[in-house]
């Protein structure tokens, strides 16, 4: 891999080409699977040019509304969109900061498929263990519309034919119509900012007990860096299947994972926001 110098990522301004925007809601943290009372970073209401979001999703337990599950001290299930939160979430944004220009803070915004305007502030949305997200048609909807309005989605986390089988349940509601392809290794996604031709399985933290990359048997030993592509040809669905970059975001401070995998977890993401602030 080898950083391709000279980029300038001056063009945020094209982030905000949606339109003029309304007014974006305030930061706020959620409850967590893993994480509760984590540090909140100084800057977390300062006014950046940009800010990655995470998906929170209604899933396939009953998150929100029909919830089957507690949490072990009687709490409910937060949903399996807070896999890794917040501490993933604010460690990529570090590097992020670190690796790029862009003009971003410490934060994440969390952002819902709720009807309202305010998904289409934040150009770029991540969702985490969408083998378990369970999309009802408006929010379906909703989101295809954030994407046909140049949004960007990046999906990861999630393993093998059966959680495929439920993440597809969703995105064929959002794109009936659009192929689903691999992503060729020449593709500019990959090769904004650093070139990375060559990539292999990012792993979870639970290589720490198993010893092994992958997850899900057979079908989860493979790691697939699929895409959807609008009208024009740009990739504004990236899927990270068979792969765990959430986990190596979170613990890439922690020296049992290998600096291999949590180095290119970060130059892929930043490779792919590069690109859709550029493409």
């Amino acid at each position: 891999m080898r950083l391709r110098p000279g980029l300038a990522v001056g063009v945020l301004g094209l982030v905000f080409a949606w339109g003029v925007l309304r007014a974006q809601r305030p930061f706020k943290e959620y409850p967590a699977l893993e994480y509760e009372n984590f540090a909140i970073p100084p800057d977390a209401s300062q006014k950046t040019e940009w800010v990655r979001a995470r998906l929170r999703y209604p899933d396939v337990y009953g998150y929100p509304d029909h919830n089957r599950f507690r949490m072990r001290d009687g709490s409910p299930f937060p949903g399996y969109w807070t896999m890794d939160y917040p501490r993933s979430d604010r460690h990529l944004l570090a590097g992020v900061r670190r690796l790029t220009r862009i003009n971003t803070r410490s934060v994440e915004q969390v952002v819902d498929l709720d009807g309202s305007d305010d998904i289409y502030n934040w150009p770029i949305v991540y969702g985490v263990e969408v083998g378990h997200w369970l999309l009802p048609d408006e929010q379906a909807a909703q989101l295809r519309e954030f994407l046909l309005r140049g949004g960007f989605f990046m999906c990861d986390d999630f393993h093998g034919d059966q959680e495929w089988a439920v993440f597809m349940q969703s995105m064929r509601k959002v794109f009936p119509d659009r192929p689903i392809e691999e992503i060729d290794s020449k593709d500019p996604i990959f090769h904004t900012l650093f070139d990375l031709d060559e990539r292999f399985q990012v792993p979870g933290a639970q290589y720490f007990e198993s010893g092994i990359t992958y997850e899900k048997g057979d079908s989860g030993k493979v790691p697939h860096w699929r895409g959807i592509r609008d009208d024009k040809g740009r990739i504004m669905v990236a899927i990270c299947h068979n792969m765990d970059l959430g986990d190596a975001w979170e613990w890439s401070d922690d020296q049992r994972y290998l600096e291999k995998w949590a180095s290119l977890a970060y130059r892929i993401a930043t490779n792919y926001f590069v690109y859709d602030l550029t493409h």
